[in-house]
């Protein structure tokens, strides 16, 4: 599949308008603030111009940079960093109930029966309590020595502070050394000291909190159904933890309960027996279990079924924490568990004499498998605050060594079901090969049907996997680009100019064009309710146009064909778009490549500040030389793309296109006459 670091670009809007992305230089010198470009004087930069931000005012400017946006997902993301906290008491043996509370008022409580906030003085912070320390400053917290905590979510200290910094009101009341102690702050600062309430007898931390919409936007809530599965999963993720769910009935509209326990004693496996209940599997038992590594902190649990029928939409999934943290990007310890479960079934098969174990691969083995991993380590390190993928390099040798025994021991202790098994595993080995021929088939075939010299010049490597086609406006450009690919992975496809409008254009006449039928035939794919995305011989599809007006126009022509023709591909994310530059500038051995007039003016006014470089403007792809062209629009290593993706409301896609491509005029003026306003705005940057 196309790779995630890929930009996203939505049809035509951001695909043909992509955003500011890092200048394609040939020096690595460090880029200045776009921010402050196009100022009344550039030139003008002193000291008064640095802004320091203190406190947690850096979380309010950019909380895209600690929650990854303040979109929905970003939202339950500040409920996910309070109930972590919670679980990390629970999970270090200092807390056995959870209780999480959303108010008819939208506040989200998050309670906890450990060992209680520290609220004692702070020795490095003067007048501040160890509550306050950690409600205001980043990187402050208990997990980075390991001696509060054994294994815990969360190691930069920042969580429950951008909590506090992107919510109107928190308040933190604390059940510690026999008070009850309480502080309230509002958009991360505080309202007053921490005060003593009462004495008492328990222990604990409660977190009440609204998210702030400033930030959010008005109107904007936690919606109960996500919160109680997010508060349901924590619970399958340690067993030795009690969650209490509680919600006001009237902030409910679905089938959500407004209360429940959850408590699961066997943890992952609760979870995998529900998922699989009603399904056909081809063990009679899941492989189950959990590992403790001696003599250090560590421990590994895992719950791995397969069925021929595969789970609801999906053929099967693989899902992973950390330390009871979600990756849903995966990591090192899913690594580890692909690793163990493909060597455990090849050396199956080559002890029982199965000489077809060898075609296995970790991809065969999970193909329709419900597979579970939960790790537990001491200083996890993940990838982004937001924690979406683990990248200890130590979690991958626990989770081999934690599955290798137990998987071997599991195969021996019930021949006939590890048969079955293995013998399920080959077949998707098998149809794996059988569709990889097949498609090889399907490349050669279509290119001898081809039979254009200097048309299609196609990949010289067989796989799909890696393979691209980039579809180049006209021959000049293609002879560039040619010269300019890698043979082995990319194949260029040139095309006469502007393409047929298919979004007005009669189905007969679109049938009977030459310029498509071989786009078609290259692609090795057929339109419309006959399109596969197994027929596809090319992983990636590239759309690379000049850029200039009539690039974007040729673009345009092509995704409304994409869009018209075989909208699957678009929605399986295998459609792009190259972002090639417009200008050249150089001066003094030093070359940066700008992808149009502002950014060249930008660029102009920082990187070349005071100077007069050399300009080269490029009239098209064909006028770049071939390493300036790989190196700028081909290369994957340099190179940016724009995804070409749909939004959720697809109608309005349908609508969008029509309006802009169809075969009514009036539509197009009206558009104009209604957006006219950000033509104008775009032309003042």
């Amino acid at each position: 599949m196309p790779p995630k670091a890929a930009a996203q670009a939505s049809l035509f809007d951001d695909a043909l308008n992509p955003a500011p992305a890092a200048p394609l230089a040939e020096s690595h010198e460090p880029r200045a603030d776009p921010a402050r470009v196009g100022g009344a004087n550039p030139s003008a930069y002193s000291a008064k111009d640095i802004e320091v931000l203190e406190g947690l005012e850096p979380v309010r400017k950019r909380p895209g940079m600690y929650i990854g946006g303040t979109d929905e997902r970003a939202l339950h993301h500040l409920f996910a960093e309070v109930l972590d906290n919670a679980m990390d008491e629970a999970v270090n043996g200092h807390a056995k109930l959870i209780e999480v509370s959303l108010d008819a008022d939208g506040a989200l409580t998050v309670r906890d029966d450990g060992r209680g906030v520290p609220v004692d003085p702070h020795p490095k912070h003067p007048g501040k309590s160890a509550l306050e320390v950690i409600m205001t400053v980043l990187h402050s917290g208990g997990k980075f020595s390991g001696k509060a905590y054994e294994t815990s979510g969360g190691l930069h200290g920042v969580g429950v502070s951008v909590v506090n910094a992107l919510s109107e009101r928190v308040e933190v009341t604390a059940w510690k050394d026999g008070f009850e102690w309480r502080q309230v702050f509002a958009r991360g600062k505080p309202l007053g000291p921490i005060r003593q309430i009462a004495p008492t007898r328990k222990h604990g931390t409660a977190v009440t909190f609204s998210p702030d919409p400033v930030i959010f936007g008005e109107g904007v809530g936690f919606r109960p159904a996500r919160l109680y599965r997010m508060a349901r999963s924590k619970a399958y993720l340690f067993g030795g933890v009690e969650i209490r769910w509680r919600c006001e009935p009237s902030r409910i509209h679905d089938q959500t309960p407004a209360e429940a326990t959850f408590r699961f004693p066997n943890g992952l496996a609760d979870f995998l027996a529900e998922r699989v209940a009603d399904l056909e599997t081809v063990t009679p038992e899941a492989f189950v279990g959990r590992y403790e590594r001696q003599g250090e902190a560590g421990a590994v649990e895992w719950a791995i079924a397969w069925t021929p029928a595969g789970f609801g939409e999906a053929d099967g999934f693989l899902q992973s924490y950390c330390n009871t943290v979600p990756t849903p990007e995966g990591g090192t310890h899913e690594a580890g568990l692909r690793a163990a479960l493909t060597r455990g079934l090849k050396a199956y098969g080559e002890l029982i004499g199965e000489k077809r174990a060898g075609l296995i691969t970790a991809d065969d083995v999970l193909a329709q498998a419900g597979a579970l991993i939960s790790v537990f380590v001491r200083n996890p390190e993940f990838q982004g605050q937001t924690k979406e993928r683990l990248s200890s390099s130590d979690a991958q040798r626990l989770v081999e060594t934690a599955l290798r025994d137990p998987f071997d021991h599991w195969l021996a202790a019930q021949p006939k079901a590890a048969s079955a098994l293995l013998q399920f595993v080959v077949e998707r080995a098998e149809e794996r090969l059988k569709r990889r021929r097949e498609k090889e088939v399907a490349r050669a075939s279509a290119t001898r049907k081809l039979r254009l010299p200097g048309k299609l010049a196609d990949c010289s490597g067989s796989a799909i996997d890696g393979a691209e086609l980039f579809l180049v406006e006209g021959d000049s450009a293609g002879g560039s680009a040619k010269q300019a690919r890698d043979r082995k992975t990319q194949a260029i496809l040139p095309l006469r100019g502007k393409i047929l409008n298919v979004a007005s254009a009669s189905t007969d006449k679109t049938g009977g064009n030459r310029e498509l039928a071989d786009l078609l035939l290259a692609l090795g794919a057929q339109g419309g309710a006959k399109f596969k995305e197994d027929d596809l011989r090319y992983e990636r599809i590239i759309i690379m146009t000049d850029a200039d007006v009539d690039g974007a126009h040729i673009a345009s022509l092509l995704i409304t064909f994409f869009y018209r023709t075989m909208p699957d591909l678009i929605r399986a994310g295998r459609l792009f778009l190259a972002l090639p530059p417009l200008y050249r500038l150089s001066h003094g051995g030093k070359a940066v490549y700008a992808r149009d007039d502002a950014h060249r003016d930008a660029l102009l006014a920082t990187e070349f500040r005071g100077k007069k470089p050399e300009i080269s403007r490029f009239k098209g792809l064909g006028e770049m030389m071939p390493a300036q062209l790989k190196e700028t629009t081909m290369d994957p290593a340099t190179r940016t793309l724009a995804r070409i993706t749909l939004p959720r409301a697809e109608e309005t896609v349908a609508d969008l296109v029509e309006a802009l491509m169809g075969r009514k005029p009036e539509l197009r003026f009206r558009f104009i006459q209604e957006n006219a306003e950000f033509a104008g705005a775009d032309l003042d940057v």
